[in-house]
């Protein structure tokens, strides 16, 4: 799980320093402002409205048929000059031929048209499939499943992660609580961090879970913890198992990677080649991996190794996420310079160079299809997630976008296959939890949550799916006729 959203609340591209001073001079900590209760980017997204705003006055004018114009964006510092306000009104009271812009199309660029409208009611999943978990006392970044049974772990800003037992179909599931606590004067106290990042080991015995607080867990089914890894200096943003499980490996802010041993709870190798935090880490086998940062950065890396085995450049902002296709053979990468990367070790600069979204695009992820997965006859298609709104699938062989799926209203969180590859989940701030056919790019379900929604995933059959939202807010659709 990569770059955590809280991250963006205080800071949208990374500029912590201005997120501190800003905190400092406007006495924030003073104020009766709950922080958990403001989303990420909030004051970003004022400001964009604002900007909006301003444009829209600007371009409806003062005409006599009432009709709206087309103007070019304003920029932050034109918004504030009554005088460049000015001057564009004046530009457009000029006649202009009406302009129609075209609707965005759901099914993508294959030429086919569909409506940005609200969704119809019969997707919309039944208030009975769905199941509310509450227990969380604030929001909740990141949930995956137990991959052998129906767990489904969760972890939030309260300092805990919780297992939720969602084997029997109770209303009311148990759940289990994980305290993040430090030790302070010989006892133990609660860290007040983030959770931030969670993993589940391939048998599902055990859960890594990665704190603001610095340290990597360990923790049982039964929810007793294990171990506690301690070797960063300060949050930990990523934290995978690798396959064989006897390997733990996390990126923190402290521009280092780690590669844990699993069973002695002990710092195997610490990998010091990013020149900023690193924000996350993929394995491509069972001792190599892939990490970036926000230095732009990519590295891939070997245990045993003192310096990379390789390295890409060519992103021109940090980025954000990273994952090894299925055999491990190409390399994902998305950016906060909105394009998606693909790349080989087999040369240095990237496969495809894919440019389509408009803003920032946060999360990344291939289907579970194609050669070597358990679905071989189909092919293999890459999923982007962007604070455009929008989910894009590509045909990596062909670095064309097949659909464009538009229904969101806001910036776009997650996304997840089913593990037969057929759909797609993606979860947005706008509270709405989508599924798509990943075929025909239509929505085939859809459910709106409490709060907005930072995590989706489905379980191994395939007939759940699990999110996570900013209200504090755990829920569970049930995909079962």
């Amino acid at each position: 799980m990569s770059h955590p959203p809280f991250i963006v609340a205080s800071s949208p591209a990374g500029f912590y320093h201005a997120a501190y001073v800003f905190g400092i001079e406007s006495h924030i900590s003073q104020s009766n402002i709950n922080g958990a209760l403001v989303p990420p980017a909030a004051l970003l997204s004022i400001i964009q409205k604002g900007l909006q705003y301003t444009e829209a006055e600007i371009s409806i004018g003062e005409v006599s048929d009432g009709t709206e114009r087309l103007i070019d964006s304003l920029s932050l510092i034109d918004a504030v000059m009554p005088d460049v306000v000015a001057s564009r009104q004046q530009q457009n009271q000029q006649p202009k031929a009406v302009v129609k812009t075209e609707i965005p199309s759901t099914n993508g660029d294959e030429g086919t048209t569909g409506e940005n409208m609200e969704v119809d009611n019969s997707v919309e999943i039944p208030l009975n499939k769905a199941t509310i978990l509450r227990g969380h006392e604030s929001e909740v970044f990141i949930c995956a499943w137990n991959p052998t049974t129906d767990l489904l772990a969760s972890g939030s800003g309260d300092s805990t992660a919780r297992i939720w037992n969602m084997n029997d179909s109770t209303t009311s599931p148990n759940q289990l609580v994980l305290r993040h606590c430090i030790q302070k004067g010989g006892t133990e106290v609660p860290s007040n961090k983030d959770v931030t990042s969670l993993d589940w080991n391939c048998d599902g015995t055990l859960l890594a879970t990665g704190s603001y607080d610095g340290y990597a867990r360990i923790w049982m089914t039964d929810g007793r913890l294990a171990s506690t890894l301690g070797q960063h200096k300060g949050p930990i943003f990523a934290l995978k198992w690798n396959k064989k499980g006897n390997y733990i490996l996390s990126a923190g802010v402290d521009k280092t990677t780690i590669i844990w041993d699993a069973s002695s709870g002990h710092c195997t190798q610490q990998f010091a080649f990013h020149s900023a935090p690193a924000l996350d880490v993929d394995w491509q086998t069972n001792t190599s991996f892939a990490s970036c940062s926000t230095d732009q950065c990519i590295h891939v890396c070997q245990l045993g190794q003192d310096k990379p085995i390789k390295s890409f450049q060519g992103h021109t902002n940090e980025v954000n996420a990273i994952k090894w296709d299925p055999q491990g053979n190409l390399l994902a990468s998305c950016s906060d310079d909105m394009t998606l990367k693909i790349w080989s070790m087999r040369q240095d600069t990237c496969v495809h160079d894919l440019q389509a979204h408009s803003k920032e695009i946060y999360t990344i992820k291939w289907s579970p299809t194609g050669p070597g997965t358990n679905n071989p006859n189909m092919n293999l298609i890459l999923a982007s997630a962007s604070f455009d709104s929008t989910v894009r699938l590509w045909d990596v062989d062909r670095g064309a976008c097949i659909h464009t799926l538009t229904k969101h209203s806001e910036p776009v969180y997650s996304v997840a296959f089913s593990p037969d590859g057929k759909f797609l989940a993606s979860g947005s701030f706008d509270k709405c939890v989508h599924i798509w056919s990943t075929q025909s790019g239509q929505l085939v379900h859809s459910y709106k949550g409490t709060g907005g929604i930072f995590e989706v995933c489905w379980n191994s059959r395939g007939d759940k799916v699990g999110a996570s939202a900013s209200d504090g807010s755990v829920f569970v659709l049930d995909l079962r006729k």
